[in-house]
């Protein structure tokens, strides 16, 4: 990760905001999160403070602390287990992920997971970080144009539907999953196939596996197994081939 140096303060310079935004910075590595801290401490408009990059030590600190703000560092980007958990326990806290690149896959899956932003240390500046905070603090969501490019692809594929046994296994590929989601929605062979892109032939013979897998034989049972046996669940990236 980039390193952070505190900036001097020059006349002048005072941001616009008057409101006073809590921020706490989780880091992986105490070194990074102290100079982090240290930095925005220079600013009037942030109150800091840092914790590890741990459910129990974010739990404990906010359960007696306001934050408006989590600053999320380290190495890579952080299990979404953790941001799915500070969006159900704490849906007024927006999290902000500090990250090295912005690869599609990971990108998306964090902002799905709650992330309120992406901010890229190797392409922005401590200035711009300063502002992407106050931007999510308002309730807005800091993602630069590739990002949002990813947001939009990612709104426009097909979900899922997850079949399992009784045992809780997941019986189908993704790729069948996505089938069983159209078919369940009530497309044809022929508007499945338009929308995955592939050949009505080739939509027969997922079916046919599928069937095969499940135990049944009609269109209808599979309707009837997967409202029975299915979870419902956002579209994640597949390559196209899958």
């Amino acid at each position: 990760m980039k390193t952070i140096r505190s900036p001097k303060p020059s006349p002048g310079t005072e941001p616009a905001e008057t409101e006073v935004v809590q921020v706490l910075v989780a880091d992986s590595g105490p070194i990074q999160s102290q100079l982090l801290t240290r930095a925005l401490k220079i600013r009037r408009d942030f109150k800091v403070a840092a914790v590890a990059l741990e459910a129990s030590a974010l739990s404990n600190f906010m359960q007696s602390n306001r934050v408006d703000v989590i600053l999320i560092a380290g190495n890579h980007l952080p299990d979404l287990s953790l941001l799915r958990w500070l969006r159900v326990s704490y849906p007024n806290i927006a999290p902000v992920v500090l990250a090295e690149s912005d690869d599609r896959e990971p990108v998306v899956n964090a902002l799905r997971a709650g992330a309120k932003g992406i901010f890229l240390f190797t392409e922005a500046s401590f200035p711009m970080l300063c502002k992407c905070i106050h931007c999510v603090f308002r309730g807005q969501v800091w993602i630069n144009s590739q990002q949002t490019n990813y947001v939009l692809d990612a709104l426009s594929e097909v979900p899922m539907l997850r079949v399992v046994n009784s045992n809780g296994r997941s019986l189908l590929t993704p790729r069948e999953e996505q089938v069983v989601a159209l078919v369940a929605d009530g497309l044809t062979n022929r508007g499945v196939a338009d929308e995955l892109g592939l050949s009505e032939h080739t939509i027969k013979k997922y079916l046919l596996r599928i069937f095969d897998k499940v135990g049944i034989s009609s269109r209808v049972e599979l309707v009837l197994y997967a409202m029975s046996h299915g979870e419902n669940r956002p579209a994640e990236w597949m390559p196209g081939n899958a």
